[in-house]
């Protein structure tokens, strides 16, 4: 899938992020059921530590730090491009990265059963969650995500967490009409924890991928058949 994006949306290099298993993150101390009871394979776990160093043998950029998420990571990698001049596709199915999007930051997002990508410009995110994008983190921390165990505020779901933000424009003007109460804190603590920090150290890939060397290292864990596709990438 990845070889594919790269082939059709002619991109200047390739960036990939990862979680650390088993580490928490600044998100666990603030909000500690933050992700809870997501259980990972043994099997799995050893085919996820495996990648980081395939994607280096390909010459993809990596990024893989302890107390940070592969979004946190991403984003960072993705404002570093767009501060050197360029601009940046974040290939994620995570509506966290909904927060990112902006002229130059496009969000592709696969779709089941199909090989066409959603493409979540500023225009699909105001569609998609009746906020703009720099809203998204407020828009979150009021209405919650469940997939994340954030509960969001009491009683405030999408509907009326877009109708606040269009009358109030911020989390900060929304909690100020509020006053100092539980779900003003509550509110300002999640949204701590759904916005995705952009400083984390990258190093970015100077180009395109090495496929005939990334052939090699698929071989050697006895993806051949893979291999030979991604060998033929490079000799084309």
């Amino acid at each position: 899938m990845l070889s594919r994006i790269w082939s059709e949306e002619e991109a200047r290099a390739i960036f990939v992020a990862w979680d650390t298993l088993g580490v928490d993150t600044y998100r666990n101390r603030l909000w500690p059921p933050y992700q809870g009871g997501r259980v990972f394979e043994a099997e799995i776990v050893e085919q996820l530590n495996l990648l980081p160093d395939l994607c280096r043998a390909f010459g993809c950029g990596v990024g893989k730090a302890a107390g940070y998420e592969a979004d946190d990571i991403m984003a960072s990698a993705a404002v570093a491009e767009v501060a050197g001049g360029g601009s940046a596709y974040l290939f994620t199915t995570d509506r966290d990265a909904y927060q990112l999007v902006c002229d130059e930051i496009t969000v592709l997002a696969p779709q089941r059963g199909t090989r066409e990508l959603l493409r979540i410009g500023p225009r699909q995110v105001v569609e998609r969650m009746g906020v703009l994008p720099m809203q998204v983190p407020d828009f979150k921390a009021l209405s919650g995500d469940s997939s994340d165990k954030i509960p969001g505020v009491r009683g405030i779901g999408p509907k009326a967490a877009s109708s606040l933000l269009l009358r109030h424009g911020t989390l900060d003007q929304v909690v100020e009409m509020w006053g100092d109460t539980p779900d003003s804190q509550l509110a300002l603590m999640f949204r701590e924890v759904v916005t995705m920090h952009l400083d984390v150290p990258v190093v970015l890939p100077e180009g395109a991928p090495d496929w005939v060397g990334g052939a090699g290292a698929l071989r050697e864990i006895g993806a051949v058949g893979l291999a030979e596709r991604m060998e033929a990438l490079g000799t084309s």
